[in-house]
């Protein structure tokens, strides 16, 4: 286990909007313990951010491929950082 610290920037592409997908994010991180956000894009598809111990972010980004019982993820990709991240975990 590695306490060294982690913010991952992603980008969620499949059947993610309407599905709970967001509300299941929020949940999963919230139970890591994590910080950061998710939101909706118009184009379909969920932005996040999650930040802290980075062995709990890398499983994080492992479970976003499974989802809530209705999501089909098809592809969850890195994106450029982004500003500072909240102290706690938000949907936008």
């Amino acid at each position: 286990m590695t306490a060294d610290p982690l913010t991952m920037h992603v980008l969620i592409e499949g059947r993610v909007q309407g599905v709970g997908y967001r509300a299941w994010c929020a949940g999963e991180a919230e139970a890591r313990s994590l910080s950061g956000w998710v939101r909706n894009l118009p184009n379909g598809t969920v932005e996040a951010v999650f930040s802290g111990p980075s062995d709990v972010v890398v499983d994080m980004l492992d479970a976003l491929w499974q989802g809530p019982p209705f999501a089909r993820v098809k592809t969850v990709s890195n994106l450029e950082a982004v500003e500072a991240v909240p102290e706690s975990f938000e949907v936008r």
